[in-house]
């Protein structure tokens, strides 16, 4: 068992922030939900503020000061090493605990899922990321940064492909697709066009396009090719993801868990999980899919137990907390 103290778990998205203050023997003793963190756009610094008002009303809450055995920050935009450590310097400022481990955000969803750590995550959300980890602290990851790395998918990406696609077939230059009529028909418009022009002129704001997503699964599963191409390519883009994590830290020819998660693929659409299903098998015969749908603080909160050298009692006394 590790050294007595709490611990804390943050789990930091884009969009929101959950934080728990952890015994060690796997009790939440208190926690606190805020804004999402976003050092690229505020800076590192300003991110962390933000980060220590949550901290500061979580401990509130558990009756305890900001100070822990151990820190687990699971953070969103830490796609890099260099990032990592820029933050995790940040977070040793603070000086809540001489023992601070900064990981990318899906690393907390990736151990949310699993009873040890081992296997792989692909999260599929408004973006697409992968990352597998092992016991003995071997990782496997990409930069997941966008185009430049070689990214495709995620909500956004099938959104913006699904509008393209929809434009094309409207005007001609493309081949026909029912996206065309179903997607300005989402926004109660008349054409494709009209809704190219509501978007490029601010009638449609552009953080609803992520609302086009499941237009383009409700259009494929009604048939449509080009629509039901999109989804493949997204299964292809999973499968591929999945096979080389699991390559890399050497259990592609082991039973090992692949963990998917993420709005779009825990939304569990039968297409694109058929042929996840069908390309994996292929490709990594023996991987064994599951699907998270427990709160990524969890896996923080089981990485920081993992750090602090917790038994299995503490880890599902924490389970059993968040329902998982």
């Amino acid at each position: 068992m590790g050294v007595t103290g709490t611990l804390l778990a943050v789990d930091a998205g884009n969009s929101k922030t959950d934080v728990a203050v952890l015994a060690a023997d796997g009790t939440v003793l208190g926690a606190a939900r805020g804004g999402g963190f976003q050092p690229p756009v505020v800076g590192v610094e300003t991110a962390v503020d933000g980060l220590a008002e949550i901290v500061g009303r979580a401990c509130a809450e558990a009756g305890v000061p900001a100070e822990f055995v151990h820190v687990t920050a699971c953070l969103a935009n830490a796609d890099l090493p260099v990032e990592e450590a820029a933050l995790q310097a940040a977070l040793l400022a603070r000086g809540w605990s001489a023992s601070v481990r900064v990981h990318n955000d899906t690393f907390a969803i990736l151990r949310a899922g699993l009873d040890e750590p081992r296997g792989v995550a692909v999260v599929c959300g408004a973006g697409i990321n992968c990352v597998g980890m092992t016991p003995d602290g071997r990782t496997a990851r990409f930069p997941a940064i966008g185009k430049i790395s070689g990214d495709w998918g995620g909500g956004g990406g099938l959104a913006e492909e699904a509008l393209w696609f929809a434009a094309r077939a409207e005007d001609g230059r493309g081949l026909p697709t029912a996206l065309a009529d179903a997607l300005p028909a989402h926004f109660g418009l008349p054409s494709m066009y009209a809704l190219i022009e509501a978007l490029h002129l601010g009638g449609v704001p552009p953080e609803r396009r992520h609302e086009l997503t499941p237009v383009l699964f409700a259009v494929a599963a009604g048939g449509d090719p080009v629509a039901m191409s999109l989804v493949d390519r997204l299964a292809e883009e999973v499968v591929a993801m999945s096979a080389v994590a699991l390559r890399r830290l050497g259990l592609h020819d082991e039973e090992a868990p692949v963990m998917l998660g993420g709005s779009v693929l825990a939304a569990r659409h039968p297409q694109l999980e058929a042929r996840i299903r069908e390309l994996l098998a292929a490709r990594a015969p023996k991987a064994v899919i599951g699907f998270v749908t427990a709160p990524p603080v969890l896996g923080a909160g089981l990485l920081a137990l993992d750090a602090d050298g917790a038994g299995p009692e503490a880890k599902a006394r924490l389970r059993e907390h968040y329902g998982a």
